[in-house]
């Protein structure tokens, strides 16, 4: 009940509203949408036309403004747009609002005055669009009677609607409509049915209302005729005219502004209002600072203290003594700068558009420079800041972070603003390159090449046989230490943002091993595709055909050049370690011998015959730590090379392998020996690594072979 505001319907500005005064809750009635309140007065007789006595401010009219808990009663209060200037309400007249000695009250000129027309609480509903009042008092026992009035309130006539009386829990009708049908329901006992009585009450009008049947009033607020900054002239129907009013005429007649007063103004910001009426700056409240709307224009517009009040339609006069003055703009240095993105991310992809946005929250806009540093090398200046509306746009071509900086600067000073921006670009496939073979305990190279050669931020995860937790790098190489011998997989992972990638390769560790260095004849470098793909088929290829003894790794690049690895014979056992080193030696040095003599060729295709040679022998692997190739021309041609290199070292030792024709002719022009020959629908898969010689028969068979002279190889593939 406290603070409890009622806007009046159909008069604009104009509330009542319950306030807590010197602890007594009394009502106020206000015309200019609360910038000033008075005590409601209270009628001059009571409903039997005894005078009252009740003087203003010590007594006043009382309203209880709550809402009615059942929609279908009309409530405490009731006011109607189609009847602007007639409020009906339950109150008490004394010195404050009270539950006690209620009644009706009515006011036919918008609460300049009031008249008791009930002393006990009635519901009040409007009828006709307001032409008739419709009253049913509001009692906890049943009735049979109500009321109604034509000339607002004067005079009630008293109707039956039941034979039998009725508790009433409500009212139906349906507003701003012609139909003049109002349903009453309720019940005849607590434990009877609902009951509906219909009522049509069209039949206390005789006739249409005619232009003589209205009348003017003018809205004034206690003799002041301009409320809300304009004179109001309404039409209403003469009280008594027993006519029923038209839906659509018209209850405004006529409308003119007035002049403005300070009461048609509420006080800005930062202002108060004063005993006199007027605005005055509040003690915290400087009112020559500077506008923000300073930093869009020359000049702005600086208030007066007073902010004209919302639906206000008054006109100031020659002087525009309330209305803001434009005043021009003091320069001042620029602060709170602001940077940022326009989607207010802080990454974006390389080669897309990025959008900055700055803002200058205090500061002359058009006095001030505004440059913008990218991080990239590029940097843009603007005179002022109303050209960086829109946004200013840039690509970056690179992946990277980059420091963007904003710098704001005029004659009073200077400000600055800085955002880190995450450009990145999608990986999109990984190669780990790595040896084929490496030493026990000692380091090797692993690198990963990742797509597209991007600038940007990785996260590198590398698991080495089953270990448990990854080793987690920054950069894309590593060196480890191999302890185990055997095959030992490697497998890779790339991290980029929400992306993870990976790739494995098996690398074989052996304390020993013999390794050769391969080149090609130039014809070769012309027919090199350089990708990646060639290089691991040929391994396969080559790895598949005489066992895990010969690996072969090729090298990415030009001129085309590749590395034989010659491992010890896993069936000899460790404590036979010389042994296992002096059959390498010796393998090694029948492969240095046909190599060096240009022994080993094949042909290309017409015309172009390949010569493999030796470069140089190694005593560990190389590692393979440049970009991916691929490629399947020269599958075909390294092939060649290695059947080749076993063929002669097959025929040296006069072994019979299913799969190569090989011919030989000696120094002394003998016919040709046909060492095996097999159809090529035999089944290759047959071979197996236990019908190549020993490396013990490899040392008696060279015995044999050097005493026979020297010889020529020619393969036929």
């Amino acid at each position: 009940m406290v603070d409890l505001t009622e806007k009046v319907e159909g008069i604009n500005g104009m509330y009542l509203a319950n306030k807590l005064v010197d602890n007594q809750v009394k009502t106020f009635l206000t015309y200019n949408k609360g910038q000033t309140w008075a005590l409601l007065p209270a009628p001059a007789t009571d409903v039997a036309g005894n005078n009252l006595h009740c003087i203003l401010p010590f007594c006043s009219l009382h309203l209880h403004l709550e809402m009615s808990e059942n929609p279908y009663t009309s409530g405490p209060i009731t006011s109607k747009k189609s009847v602007p200037g007639i409020i009906v309400a339950t109150g008490n007249i004394g010195t404050e609002l009270s539950s006690t000695n209620l009644g009706m009250f009515i006011t036919s000129d918008a609460g300049n005055s009031w008249r008791q027309i009930f002393d006990e609480e009635h519901n009040i509903w409007f009828l006709d669009n307001g032409g008739a009042l419709l009253a049913v008092l509001h009692a906890a026992q049943p009735i049979r009677h109500l009321w109604i009035s034509v000339d607002e309130g004067k005079k009630w006539d008293r109707h039956s609607f039941s034979l039998a009386p009725l508790y009433v829990d409500g009212v139906l009708m349906e507003p701003e409509s012609e139909n003049h049908i109002i349903t009453f329901f309720g019940h005849f006992s607590y434990r009877s049915e609902w009951q509906l009585i219909k009522i049509d009450y069209k039949g206390i009008f005789s006739r249409r209302c005619m232009d003589g049947d209205y009348q003017t009033w003018h809205l004034h607020n206690k003799g002041e005729m301009c409320v809300m900054g304009e004179k109001q002239v309404y039409m209403k129907r003469r009280p008594g005219n027993r006519c029923m009013l038209a839906q659509d005429y018209s209850r405004i007649y006529s409308s003119e502004p007035c002049v403005c007063t300070a009461y048609d103004f509420e006080c800005d910001y930062g202002w108060e209002r004063q005993t006199d009426g007027k605005c005055s700056p509040a003690f915290w409240f400087n009112p020559n600072g500077a506008a923000k709307s300073c930093s869009n224009s020359q000049s702005f517009l600086n208030s007066t203290g007073y902010r004209k009040v919302l639906s206000n339609n008054c006109k100031e006069g020659g002087r525009n003594v309330y209305s803001p003055r434009r005043q021009a703009c003091r320069p001042r240095p620029p602060r709170g700068l602001r940077l940022s993105t326009s989607q207010g991310e802080l990454s974006a992809a390389v080669g897309s558009n990025v959008t900055f946005m700055v803002y200058l929250e205090d500061g002359d806009s058009l006095r001030t420079s505004i440059q913008l540093d990218f991080g990239d090398g590029i940097r843009i200046t603007y005179s002022n800041l109303s050209r960086t509306n829109d946004g200013i746009k840039h690509i970056y071509r690179t992946t990277g972070i980059y420091r963007v900086t904003a710098y704001a600067e005029n004659s009073q000073g200077s400000d600055s603003s800085t955002l880190f921006l995450h450009i990145t670009s999608p990986v999109e496939r990984i190669y780990l390159s790595a040896p084929i073979v490496t030493t026990k305990g000692k380091e090797a190279n692993l690198t990963v090449v990742v797509w597209p050669s991007h600038t940007r931020t990785l996260t590198f995860f590398w698991w080495f046989d089953n270990s448990s937790e990854p080793i987690i790098t920054l950069e894309g190489s590593i060196s480890y230490t191999f302890q185990k011998e055997g095959k030992n997989k490697v497998t890779v992972q790339v991290a980029s943002g929400n992306t993870v990638m990976q790739d494995s390769k098996v690398i074989t560790v052996k304390e020993f091993f013999r390794s050769l260095l391969l080149s090609f004849s130039p014809a070769l470098d012309e027919h090199n595709p350089d990708i990646p793909e060639w290089r691991e088929d040929i391994g396969r290829v080559v790895s598949g055909v005489p066992g895990d003894q010969l690996l072969v790794s090729l090298y990415p690049g030009l001129p085309t050049t590749a590395e034989l690895f010659i491992l010890p014979d896993e069936h000899i056992p460790a404590e036979h370690k010389r042994r296992n080193d002096e059959a390498l030696e010796t393998i090694s040095h029948i492969f240095v011998t046909a190599l060096n003599q240009g022994l080993i060729q094949f042909e290309l295709k017409a015309d172009i015959r390949i010569i493999v040679y030796i470069t140089q022998q190694t005593l560990a692997p190389l590692v393979d730590s440049n970009s991916i190739h691929s490629g399947s021309a020269m599958l075909m041609l390294l092939s060649v090379v290695i059947v080749g290199l076993a063929a002669f070292f097959i025929y040296k030792f006069k072994r019979k392998i299913p799969w190569i024709h090989v011919q030989t002719e000696d120094s002394h022009e003998k016919e040709p020996e046909v060492i095996s020959t097999v159809s090529p629908n035999d089944n290759m898969s047959k071979v197996k690594l236990s019908e190549f010689p020993t490396q013990k028969e490899l040392m008696e068979k060279e015995l044999e072979a050097r005493s026979r002279g020297t010889f020529t190889t020619h393969f036929t593939i």
